[in-house]
């Protein structure tokens, strides 16, 4: 057997939703326009600073280390002393 219980709420009630409810303004597409307006504009900004980039920022193959530096290192000392002091 099922209960039902009479509405309490008047029946004109929409549930907070007005006449104008999910309308939208002219103001609010104005607002999207401005936006993908400036989406773009940062995109082809963003491109033309990415053409500048190298394609890799690696060394080249042909360039080598300067002479007495092994990988490019600063010579600090003897490579087997930490803190660059020299072996006794």
């Amino acid at each position: 057997m099922v209960l039902v219980q009479p509405s309490t709420t008047p029946e004109k009630d929409p549930g907070g939703q007005q006449e104008d409810f999910g309308k939208s303004s002219p103001l609010g597409l104005l607002m999207l326009v401005l936006f993908f307006i400036a989406v773009f504009f940062l995109v082809k900004s963003m491109n033309k600073h990415l053409k500048k980039l190298p394609a890799s920022f690696d060394p080249p193959e042909g360039a080598a280390a300067p002479a007495g530096k092994a990988g490019g290192k600063p010579d600090d000392g003897p490579a087997d002393e930490p803190g660059g002091k020299p072996a006794e």
